[in-house]
């Protein structure tokens, strides 16, 4: 089974004016959420950070009130890139690997 990967916008940081424009967002604090369920057991690892966006483009400007979350998270993507997102994703799959089949493991000592 494939590791399901949930982006979300935690935050978001806004500039009151920037030049002609008001509310403007500067700074959007996202997390992505990857799981996998096998049999029974579910497994999630999680990614937090945050990514200034570039200066307000008023020909494209969306006022802070009418941003919906899919656009943030567009943005977000956006401004962290392609090669960001697949290593953050990836990333993710790798904390659920090490979960599935851990390459170190605790162990009740020999002794107790």
């Amino acid at each position: 089974m494939a590791v399901t990967k949930t982006w979300d916008i935690v935050a978001m940081d806004s500039a009151p004016t920037e030049g002609s424009l008001s509310n403007v967002v500067k700074t959007i604090h996202w997390n992505c959420t990857g799981t996998e369920t096998v049999g029974s057991d579910t497994y999630s690892s999680y990614s937090y950070g945050c990514i200034g966006l570039a200066a307000a483009d008023s020909s494209s400007f969306t006022e802070f009130a009418s941003i919906t979350k899919d656009n943030a998270i567009a943005w977000a993507k956006a401004a962290i890139g392609t090669d960001g997102v697949t290593d953050i994703e990836t990333g993710l799959e790798a904390k659920i690997t090490e979960q599935k089949t851990p390459s170190i493991e605790t162990k009740t000592l020999p002794w107790t």
